[in-house]
Parts: C-alpha cells; sequence; structure tokens
C-alpha cells in the first residue's frame, strides 16, 4: 500500500509538527507499513483556519457546481478503489469482501448526496404583524470535525464528510491512529477531484494528545463522532461544555430474537453474516442471540454447522471470511471476556483459538444476560446463545441493556415480527434479516448509549445545517 506520510492542510500534504513519531502496523502480519509525524495542536489550529476560509466561498457556489463536483469525486473514488483495497486489507485486517462493501457503498452516498444541494430549501411563512414578512433560510453549519473509528474507516467517514460538503460545509477530519492512511486516501480522492484547497482536511494523531482540543477548538460548530461509547461520552461532553452540536454514532449490544417457527436455517444463516463479518468488529454486530426454548436446540445446532466451514486467515486471501483483529491489545480484551464468561458458567458450542492476532470465532451457549459477553460490546469473533422461556422473556432480555444501536427478529409471521421489532429499544431492527445493514438513503442512528442523532438522507441534511429566520417589515410598525 501507498505510505501516507504526510498530514493534509489547506491543499497541501505536509509533515506533522507534532512530537510523536507513530506507526502504522498491519494487523495480520505485524509488519511496519510506515512511519508518521503527529498532528500538533498548531497543524489542528491551520486545518481549521483553512476549512473556515474554504467554507465561506463554497458555500456561494451554486448547487449545479456543487453536484459537478460529487460527479468528479464518483469518478476519483473509482480510480482510486484498488488503492483503498490495499489500504483496508493491510492496515486494518478488511477481507476483500468487506473492503468492496465499504468502497461501494461509500459511492452510493456520493451518488445519493448529489441531490443534497437542491435540498437547502427553506421556507415563507405568514406573520400576525401587518406588514411583515418571514423567511426562514438553510444554511450550512460552517466547519464540521468529523472523528472516524478504525473498523470501517473509509466508509464510516465519508458518511459524514460526503454530506458535509454537499450541503456546503468545510471538514476536518481525525483518523483513529490505527487507521490513518484511510483518511489521507479520502484527501486524496477529494484533491483528485479537484476540490479547493481547504475544504477537506485531515490531521492524524493520538486521541489522548489532540482529541480533546480538536473537539473543544472554537471553529467547528458540530463534531461528528463514530466510536466507543466511552470516548462518545468524552466528546459528548466537551462538546457540551462549548455549546456545539454533536452526532454520536457508539457502541452496540445487539440482539437477534428467533421465534418459534422462524426457518431456522435462514435465521443461522443471517446470524452468521451478522455476528461474524468483518470479525465481529462491527457497531452493528451481533453480540446475542436470544432464542425461544422451541427452537434454541436446533438453531444451535445450525450455527455452528455454519460456522465450523468458515475460513480464518490472510484478509487478502479472496476465500477468507475471518481477519485479524486491529491490534493484540483488543484481542486480549476479547480473550478476557470469553474466559470470564465461560468462568461464569457457559459452554463453548463451538471453541475458537487465538494465533496471533487472529481469533477463531467462538459460540457460548448456556449464556444468560449478567454474564461478560452478553454485557459488553464484544467487537470480536464471539456470539453468545440465551435461551428464552416465551417471546414475553426474549424482549425482556433483549431491552436489558445500556445499548440500542441495531437488533433483528426472526419469525414466518412478518407482521408479528414487526409488532415484535417495535418493542424493542434500539434505533434499528431488521425482520428475517441480520443486523448489519446501511442504505444511505434510509435513516440511520441509535437509542440509549448506542448515540444521539441520526445519519444518511433527509436526516443527515437536517443535522448537518442550521435554519436562520430573516423578516422584512414592508411597512414600518407603530410601536
Amino acid at each position: 500500500m501507498e505510505k501516507y506520510k504526510y498530514q493534509y492542510i489547506d491543499g497541501r500534504w505536509r509533515e506533522g509538527t507534532g512530537a510523536y513519531v507513530l506507526e502504522n502496523r498491519n494487523p495480520y502480519t505485524g509488519e511496519l507499513l510506515y512511519e508518521y509525524r503527529s498532528a500538533s495542536r498548531a497543524d489542528i489550529d491551520d486545518a481549521y483556519a483553512a476549512a473556515s476560509r474554504a467554507q465561506k466561498e463554497w458555500a456561494k457556489t451554486s448547487p449545479q457546481h456543487k453536484q459537478q463536483m460529487l460527479e468528479r469525486l464518483a469518478a476519483a473514488i473509482n480510480e482510486l478503489r484498488e488503492e483503498a483495497y490495499d489500504c483496508l486489507i493491510a492496515e486494518s485486517g478488511s477481507t476483500i469482501p468487506k473492503a468492496d462493501f465499504e468502497i461501494s457503498t461509500s459511492l452510493e452516498f456520493v451518488k445519493l448526496a448529489m441531490a443534497f444541494p437542491l435540498l437547502m430549501n427553506g421556507k415563507i411563512m405568514p406573520s400576525n404583524i401587518p406588514g411583515k414578512e418571514n423567511y426562514v433560510y438553510r444554511e450550512p453549519k460552517g466547519v464540521i470535525c468529523v472523528i472516524v473509528p478504525w473498523n470501517v474507516p473509509i466508509l464510516l467517514a465519508m458518511r459524514s464528510v460526503v454530506p458535509a460538503v454537499a450541503t456546503g460545509n468545510a471538514v476536518v477530519i481525525k483518523p483513529a491512529s490505527d487507521t490513518p492512511g484511510s483518511a489521507f486516501l479520502i484527501a486524496k480522492m477529494f484533491e483528485k477531484a479537484g476540490f479547493p484547497a481547504g475544504l477537506v482536511n485531515v490531521v492524524a494523531g493520538r486521541g489522548c494528545d489532540i482529541g480533546d482540543y480538536i473537539v473543544e477548538h472554537p471553529v467547528p460548530s458540530l463534531i461528528s463522532f463514530t466510536g466507543s461509547t466511552e470516548v462518545g461520552k468524552r466528546v459528548g461532553a466537551l462538546a457540551g461544555g462549548q455549546i456545539k452540536d454533536v452526532s454520536l454514532e457508539l457502541g452496540g449490544n445487539n440482539v437477534m430474537i428467533v421465534l418459534p417457527g422462524a426457518d431456522i436455517k435462514e435465521a443461522a444463516k443471517a446470524a452468521v453474516f451478522g455476528a461474524f463479518f468483518h470479525q465481529g468488529q462491527v457497531c452493528m454486530a451481533l453480540n446475542r442471540i436470544i432464542a425461544c426454548r422451541e427452537v434454541y436446540d436446533e438453531f444451535a445446532r445450525e450455527l455452528v454447522s455454519i460456522v465450523s466451514t468458515l475460513k480464518v486467515g490472510d484478509p487478502a486471501d479472496p476465500e477468507t471470511f475471518i481477519g485479524p483483529i486491529i491490534n493484540s491489545g483488543q484481542a486480549d480484551k476479547i480473550e478476557n471476556i470469553v474466559r470470564q464468561t465461560l468462568a461464569a458458567g457457559a459452554v463453548a458450542a463451538l471453541e475458537g483459538k487465538r494465533e496471533g492476532n487472529l481469533i477463531y470465532p467462538w459460540i457460548l451457549a448456556g449464556c444468560t444476560n449478567d454474564m461478560p459477553v452478553a454485557k459488553t460490546e464484544i467487537f470480536g469473533p464471539v456470539v453468545c446463545l440465551i435461551k428464552a422461556a416465551d417471546e414475553a422473556e426474549a424482549i425482556r432480555i433483549a431491552n436489558d441493556t445500556e445499548y440500542g444501536l441495531s437488533g433483528s427478529v426472526f419469525t414466518r409471521d412478518l407482521y408479528h415480527g414487526i409488532q415484535v421489532a417495535r418493542q424493542i429499544r434500539t434505533g434499528m431492527i431488521h425482520v428475517n434479516d441480520q443486523s448489519i445493514n446501511d442504505e444511505p438513503h434510509v435513516m440511520f442512528g441509535g437509542e440509549k448509549h448506542s448515540g444521539i442523532g441520526r445519519f444518511n438522507g433527509r436526516w443527515v441534511v437536517d443535522k448537518f445545517t442550521t435554519e436562520k429566520w430573516v423578516s422584512v417589515q414592508t411597512g414600518y410598525r407603530d410601536f
């Protein structure tokens, strides 16, 4: 993969001025991909200053011009597709299908966003004051800070960056320390498409060094953060102290409910994808599968049968379904959760193992909702099975979590599936499908500790813009 050693600020590639030289390593081989100097506070100042200047001019451009630039961005993404695959495989351990999903969906976001410049519509409203005309204008927020996670780094950046730019904003991106190259590749895409200097900037560094500063900085009016609930709480607190708006997409402890009479083979196939896609390192991944007692044993057997056939190994191998965990610290955490859960009384219906950063899939049966594997966002190739006495207990168990991002219900009675789905307190839930779904035109977001705000479609347009009331008094008032 290309070595992205420089920060991207005001349309220029330049070395960071931070105190630390950081490494980017391949999570599968451990190979050092490259080193780069981190961004400093001064670099962040420069990035925000550039974004502020560029945004003022960009906001004045016509909707047609913005659409033309987005068309050029789509072309640039296609031209850099192979480079994007190399980057995602090398630095994030993405399998080839996962990398393809990420780039293809990013393109869908760009295509949908071509309509956003035409959604900057306002209102003319009546007034109770004689001679007054009321106008409500929709305007860009200004500069938006986008803080990106390491698990789906290009797509989860683009779903904020693209609509931000399409609605007249400028952007400063901070990537995760494990996957800086993906964000610099995004900068390269915008540069190749010919966007104005300063409109999109990327500054990379450790969160403990620059994370607070990039949030508290006076320039950005909205922080779009995707990541863990723990860090999201910190971001929300810092932004709230500055009266900044936030869009927070946080952790999940997602559930699949398998009801009596469900098609067990189809439910198991869906569960495999929902639990183990990208090694389970997806905020929407299934942590818990709650099966009613009538179908529990059959479902467990079918799930084990399918998962046992999954290939684990080199993410560059087209046949690999489960690649490496992002780093050894995360792999250690997953192993610890499994050990604690087994000690609490769960049994291994399918026993995994570890080879470096590879973790072979675990299926833990006989679990209860108070076990570590059921209470924690695992973010690895581990799923737990919980037996429910009946549907009512399944719903109660499903809701007994602080999270509420995504979920799934399997039943042959589709209308009843909708009724059950509506009883689960979550932002998204899917009947007869698994939990990992994202369509650019459909609302995306969670409840409870899984986040604040909504992405995609008209929802993100509303989030990334603001409304201003301008009234005109056509005749002087008599005060």
